[in-house]
């Protein structure tokens, strides 16, 4: 192979045995570097981009792809980078997104009607009513009930912006369910549509109703120094919200402690596409880049108390008082690069995001930074964790298979965020926010 080597004086047998020997050290390194290099660099940013990212990750994923039926997962990463006056721009990739495909949303269904109960107070227009405004609910129908006080608030009353904080930092299925009344079924489902996201919204949370009971809402008062500034009637839906098709599940259900051998009916159940949900969380994190008919009309005080309280952790929280609360930990609503870590997330990360899980479905939708590496980008992900097909018994695998999944799909977009190249350095200053309390790095 020296044949080809020319040299300007003729060589002895020791130096030509030791050519030969560093070109076999040089050639051989070169080898190594390409295989570090081939194991470590990140596959091209095409429409398998997701795909292949887990494909390097066969420990990781190998389940998800065996069973990726069954399991049922999609996944949304969207890249943000910013032009020189650091406005976002954005790239999305997409992993088995069928928006259309039917999953159940669970609480995520609760960030919307934050903002459309916000949206309606700026609406009202009325002196002294705004979200901090003690709000009173009236029972009148059959399956509501009424409230009075809350003694989680500081100041004892309900409010939409106690409802809102309890969602938005536990997820809080009463304050949903508050909001719910405020909004009023047929507004919740016609003022989403007009916005452009077909949205189902037929029930409450965890309060199982009839269909005619969930059209149905609790009257409503605003009051200020004894006086009610705002009276709202019980509100009907009278036009029933009909699904498109039937929608059927699994291969059986518990009834009365017996399992029922028929698929389990989710046609009357919400309906919030993956797609729907990021597009309405990118409303409230970026209001600009989004077309005006898609937006929330809320104001700038609203939106900033939402961010503030999407990223703030239960152990900085003291109304509701979950900071005392030991089963409360930073992860308990950051599925996605947590999982069910015990351990503190780290003071440079905040994860902006509304999670749900019920009936084995275990979804987040999230606006991660990294203040120290500047590092940002949103990620949307739902995996089916019912893995025995039979739902309502409770034998749903979210340790095993959902939270795990969501750690992992985490983990490597943030990995692979943080070796991305921007051109643009972005400034998320507007994203730091000073907490009810300080952040404890020890649980």
């Amino acid at each position: 192979m020296f044949d080809i080597i020319k040299f300007s004086k003729k060589l002895t047998l020791d130096e030509v045995s030791l050519h030969k020997s560093t070109f076999m050290v040089r050639s051989i390194t070169s080898i190594l570097l390409l295989m570090v290099f081939a194991c470590n660099r990140f596959p091209p940013e095409d429409d398998r981009f997701i795909e292949n990212l887990m494909e390097q990750n066969p420990g990781q994923f190998a389940d998800i792809f065996n069973h990726v039926d069954s399991f049922e997962v999609q996944i949304i990463y969207t890249q943000i980078n910013r032009d020189q006056n650091n406005q976002p721009l954005f790239r999305s990739f997409y992993y088995n997104v069928d928006s259309n495909r039917y999953f159940y949303p669970a609480s995520t269904v609760k960030l919307p009607a934050i903002l459309l109960a916000m949206e309606k107070l700026k609406k009202l227009n009325i002196p002294l009513l705004d979200k901090y405004t003690p709000m009173l609910s009236d029972s009148l129908y059959a399956g509501q009930v009424s409230v009075r006080q809350d003694s989680t608030a500081e100041n004892g009353l309900p409010s939409v912006a106690h409802y809102a904080r309890k969602i938005l930092v536990v997820s809080d299925n009463d304050a949903f369910n508050r909001l719910y009344e405020f909004i009023g079924q047929k507004d919740f489902n016609d003022k989403l549509n007009e916005k452009g996201y077909h949205i189902r919204i037929l029930h409450r949370l965890n309060r199982f109703l009839s269909p005619d009971q969930n059209r149905h809402t609790e009257a409503v008062r605003f009051i200020q120094n004894d006086s009610t500034i705002y009276s709202q009637p019980m509100l009907v839906n009278a036009d029933s919200i009909l699904p498109p098709e039937i929608i059927l599940k699994g291969k059986g259900y518990m009834m009365d402690d017996s399992i029922v051998h028929a698929p389990f009916d989710f046609t009357y159940k919400n309906f919030f596409s993956l797609t729907d949900q990021q597009a309405i969380l990118k409303s409230v994190i970026f209001p600009k880049a989004v077309n005006s008919k898609a937006s929330f009309d809320i104001t700038e005080d609203d939106r900033q108390f939402i961010l503030k309280y999407m990223s703030q952790l239960p152990t900085e929280t003291p109304y509701p008082p979950y900071y005392k609360d030991t089963t409360y930990h930073d992860a308990n609503c950051k599925f996605l690069l947590f999982g069910t870590d015990h351990d503190p997330i780290p003071d440079n990360i905040r994860i902006f995001n509304k999670i749900g899980n019920a009936y084995g479905f275990l979804i987040d939708n999230a606006y991660i930074v990294d203040f120290d590496n500047n590092v940002e980008f949103m990620l949307s992900a739902v995996i089916n964790c019912n893995t025995n097909h039979i739902y309502n018994d409770g034998e749903y695998d979210y340790d095993k298979l959902g939270y795990p999944f969501m750690k992992n799909i985490g983990r490597i977009i943030y990995q692979y965020e943080l070796k991305r190249k921007r051109v643009n350095k972005p400034d998320l200053s507007e994203f730091r926010f000073t907490y009810d309390l300080p952040h404890s790095n020890s649980q």
